[in-house]
This record gives C-alpha cells, structure tokens and sequence, in this order.
C-alpha cells in the first residue's frame, strides 16, 4: 500500500510539472528589426568594430534598406563568418549550433 501511494504521488508530481511546462508561453518571433539589429551586431564584431566607428558602422547598417536576395548575400565566406559571429553571440553549442547554422546559411542562398 506504501509503494502505491509513494507511486501516485511521484506520477502526480511529475504531471503537474509537465502540464506547468505545457503551458509556458512560447517564445515569440524576433521583428524584422530585431533581426537587423542582431545582424549588424554579428557583423560590427566580425569586423572588431569599436566606438565611433562602431556606431557609424550600426548607424548605416541599421538604416540600410532591405536589399535584392543576391545582393544581401554576399560571398559566402563572408555570410560564414556572419553566421558564426551571430551563433558566438548566442552562445549556440552542438546540435542546436549546428541547426541555426544550417538555417542561417540557407538565408543566403
């Protein structure tokens, strides 16, 4: 009867962790300006960017205008090192590294 109670008390325990964690709220999308922000960011630190002229740099980055998909792209070297300035920033490791990687690159093509 003990290992009966102490089970359905451990099980109800657990469900209510699952259903709490259920009903956590997702995580929202970032704006497209959010997304501009965390690209110039990346990119100011790619190229080890400091005071004024970091501030010129975000100043013209922030306030370019979305460009043509080839354009935007770049060299791939250069979307590279984007994309892995960004991943750093995030402090992205393994799979989930791996994953935004994958997608971060694919924006280039």
């Amino acid at each position: 009867m003990k290992k009966w109670l102490a089970m359905l008390a451990a099980a109800s325990c657990v469900l209510s962790f699952a259903v709490q964690a259920a009903d956590a709220p997702a995580k929202k999308a970032p704006t497209a300006q959010q997304q501009k922000m965390t690209t110039c960011n990346a990119e100011a630190k790619t190229k080890a960017l400091k005071g004024d002229e970091r501030k010129a740099f975000m100043k013209e980055c922030l306030s370019k205008k979305k460009e043509a998909p080839a354009a935007a792209a770049g060299t791939q070297q250069d979307k590279m090192k984007s994309c892995n300035a960004e991943a750093k920033t995030k402090a992205l490791k393994g799979d989930e590294r791996k994953a935004f990687m994958k997608g971060c690159l694919a924006k280039a093509a």
